[in-house]
């Protein structure tokens, strides 16, 4: 079946983004997208589909950071309440990646095998960081990722198309916003 020529044109527009910046095209986050836009295009699924395996892709994405960064932080964190926070990140975080993972599958949708550059870069910023500024970097980043994951399930159990991602995102939305809440919440506390 061919591509719509406005899918082509997408298609075509990423693979050309991935050459030039060099080894963009070894970048997990982007091979999933691009794997699922041309698994979207064979079998001529709306727009909105195309939207859900997007949301399936960062999500499963920023957990992942989350998750890195929380197992970091567990091992590294000079502060009890960061290895407080970190632990109970990677509890409820880790049966929710699992949730997706079966779910991406079960609707023949690819997820990241890794991290994304820039969140590879953000995870090698923190890991370079040690005592007092490692605990504000995780922080930090804790609260900032956790935001766009509250936004983005917050949308998408309104928007997707799919109701089995509806559900998902609606029901992992409260633990989503009481990880950012602990986020916002050690931010304050390890302010200079």
């Amino acid at each position: 079946m061919m591509l719509s020529s406005r899918l082509y044109m997408l298609l075509l527009a990423l693979s050309t983004a991935a050459c030039s910046s060099g080894e963009s095209n070894k970048d997990p986050l982007f091979s999933a997208k691009f794997q699922n836009e041309k698994r979207v295009g064979e079998e001529a699924i709306t727009k909105r589909q195309l939207q859900d395996a997007e949301f399936l892709v960062e999500t499963a994405s920023r957990k992942m950071e989350l998750l890195e960064i929380s197992q970091i932080a567990q091992r590294k964190a000079s502060s009890p309440n960061v290895r407080s926070v970190a632990q109970n990140t990677v509890a409820q975080l880790t049966p929710h990646l699992r949730e997706w993972q079966t779910l991406a599958q079960q609707k023949n949708r690819v997820l990241p095998s890794g991290l994304g550059e820039d969140q590879a870069k953000q995870v090698g910023e923190l890991t370079a960081r040690n005592g007092a500024a490692f605990d504000q970097q995780y922080a930090q980043l804790l609260s900032s990722v956790t935001a766009a994951e509250v936004d983005a399930n917050d949308d998408m159990t309104d928007d997707a198309y799919d109701g089995d991602i509806r559900a998902m995102a609606a029901r992992q939305l409260p633990i989503l916003k009481e990880l950012h809440t602990a986020g916002e919440t050690l931010e304050d506390q390890l302010k200079p």
